[in-house]
């Protein structure tokens, strides 16, 4: 087993850790403040490549493989959660629909501007009664004329109301077969008559990233919008939450990461009782097993994004990594504001923002719970 990097990888991971501290991190706080959306900094992110890494070149992409996207979401991660899933939602939610599912046509047509961040695209899954329960979706899709007209609501979809939002690959009950729902995915441009995007959520954390409801009301696309055969849709958004859960689990490996390196750095100059906190084991263990817990979630992120590029089954690694990843965040984010008192909940250290931001990895792309269900299923329980 060889763990180590190529020299190519290792000049990727270094040059966006240099683009993130250079590049982005002078305006995170602010952006956060304001709950402004980075654009600027997307668009920094896009001439770098960052949107596109998985994507093959035919189609605008870099061709770069899912160990360097996950590199690439882990340390933008590092340096602000909201770009982080703002990248990773775009990649695996906007992009990977057409790129799993497409036809070359639907594949040319709007891969090279998702990839080269012309456009950000989003998934239309999550509905209000229909969250970790998938195949509940209610959103319904009718063929009428050569047209699909779909009437339905979502919520909580990432990237859908910026002004460079391009399309949602949205999921919908398209008929029935055997009495069990026929769910299929179809790509709805922004703009679309009977389209409607909802004011901005009030967010606990991610407050860069854009968030929205959708609701489409007698929306009409046309017919070859639909992504695969009808019914394709619920097996085809099981692969794409997949990888998914490899760019949730890099982002919590990044604000893991951080939480760590905040932590040493206050253990080492946070004097009480005359020498530095660190020097406590309360305080030392403390970030010993976060230092621990960061390795090993490292360790299953790298693997299940490896797994990917081989072309191999990683559906159990990406559960593994996405679970122990951002529940390591959640810890990792917890101990930090310990370890800095009574100014870890002060806005003005970065370790209060790395709190907020990091309950929702161990929701989004399948909770906690359902990572287990996942995990307890491949073992025939």
């Amino acid at each position: 087993m060889d763990f180590e990097f190529t020299e190519e990888l290792k000049a990727f991971q270094m040059t966006v850790r240099k683009f993130a501290e250079e590049e982005l991190a002078e305006s995170v706080e602010e952006l956060d403040e304001k709950h402004e959306f980075p654009y600027e900094e997307v668009s920094k992110m896009a001439d770098l490549g960052l949107l596109g890494l998985p994507i093959p070149e035919e189609y605008g992409g870099e061709d770069a493989g899912y160990l360097a996207y996950a590199i690439g979401v882990e340390e933008v991660s590092r340096i602000s959660a909201s770009l982080g899933i703002t990248m990773a939602a775009h990649t695996t939610l906007g992009c990977m629909p057409i790129k799993v599912a497409g036809t070359e046509e639907q594949k040319k047509k709007w891969l090279p501007s998702l990839a080269q961040g012309k456009m950000l695209g989003c998934f239309g899954l999550t509905e209000p009664d229909a969250g970790s329960d998938a195949a509940g979706v209610k959103t319904r899709a009718v063929l009428e004329g050569g047209e699909w007209v779909i009437n339905g609501t979502k919520c909580f979809i990432t990237n859908s109301g910026t002004r460079i939002s391009g399309l949602v690959n949205v999921a919908a009950v398209t008929g029935e077969k055997n009495g069990r729902k026929e769910i299929s995915n179809i790509v709805v441009p922004h703009g679309t008559p009977g389209f409607e995007v909802a004011p901005a959520y009030r967010k606990m954390g991610w407050n860069s990233s854009d968030t929205h409801e959708l609701s489409f009301q007698n929306c009409r696309v046309p017919e070859e919008n639909i992504l695969g055969k009808p019914g394709d849709g619920l097996k085809n958004f099981l692969i794409t939450l997949d990888y998914g859960r490899i760019g949730v689990a890099a982002q919590s490996l990044g604000i893991a990461q951080a939480c760590l390196e905040a932590s040493v750095e206050y253990a080492k100059t946070r004097v009480q009782f005359g020498k530095p906190i660190g020097k406590y084991q309360g305080i030392s263990f403390k970030c010993a097993d976060m230092d621990m817990e960061v390795e090993l979630s490292r360790t299953a992120v790298y693997k299940a994004a490896w797994l990917a590029d081989q072309g191999r089954d990683f559906s159990r690694e990406a559960a593994i990594a996405k679970l122990y990843a951002s529940e390591t965040a959640m810890r990792a984010a917890s101990n930090a504001v310990q370890i800095h008192g009574g100014y870890g909940y002060i806005e003005d250290y970065n370790v209060c923002r790395f709190f907020r931001d990091a309950k929702i990895l161990e929701i989004g792309e399948g909770t906690s719970e359902i990572q287990r269900i996942v995990l307890a299923r491949r073992l025939g329980l």
